[in-house]
């Protein structure tokens, strides 16, 4: 996992509610061996609709997500945040993530953005009025900025969880920071 501090781009503001992983990735794309090519298969149902939001060239090239309530609810499945972040997004911003997914993200390196509501549908609004509109993550301050349109608000993230992404420390990279302990617990064992 790479460190990462602060996330700037521009936005795709994909406006549905209750986004659950089958739909983020459908499942007949879980059959893969490897790990890579899951961008395809991202939102791959929805993309069929012309007029999906995925489909609009004015939000191509964009970084980070902003969804409605209740995204990545349903099954477990890294396979849902791999299709994210192939796709090109470092992050989502929410009111609301499914507890599995938040948890696949923080361990895999995209950044889970909790706002409320009202927050949300102000970035929403503005992304739909101005896809170039420019929007800063700060994970070390744990704030989202949107300087152009007078915008900042702070999110949760527990101290642990920013340690990871401050430090890109996956769950082995956690594990190699005590391999002079292990090292030496297993020669004398």
């Amino acid at each position: 996992m790479e460190a990462v501090q602060i996330v700037t781009g521009t936005a795709v503001p994909l406006d549905r509610s209750d986004v659950d992983t089958d739909q983020i990735i459908p499942s007949d794309w879980l059959k893969r061996v490897e790990r890579t090519g899951f961008e395809k298969g991202l939102f791959s149902e929805w993309k069929d609709d012309p007029s999906f939001v995925m489909n609009d060239e004015r939000f191509a090239g964009a970084s980070i997500m902003v969804a409605g309530e209740n995204f990545g609810v349903g099954s477990s499945r890294e396979h849902a945040v791999w299709a994210i972040q192939q796709g090109g997004f470092n992050a989502v911003i929410s009111p609301r993530f499914g507890d599995i997914f938040r948890n696949n993200s923080t361990k895999n390196g995209l950044i889970p953005v909790v706002l409320s509501a009202a927050e949300v549908r102000t970035l929403m609004d503005a992304v739909e009025a101005d896809p170039d509109l420019e929007i800063t993550i700060d994970v070390a301050r744990r704030t989202v900025e949107v300087p152009s349109i007078g915008f900042e608000a702070g999110f949760p993230l527990d101290d642990a969880t920013q340690e990871r992404f401050l430090q890109g420390l996956d769950d082995i990279g956690l594990t190699l920071r005590h391999a002079e302990a292990i090292t030496a617990f297993e020669a004398t064992r």
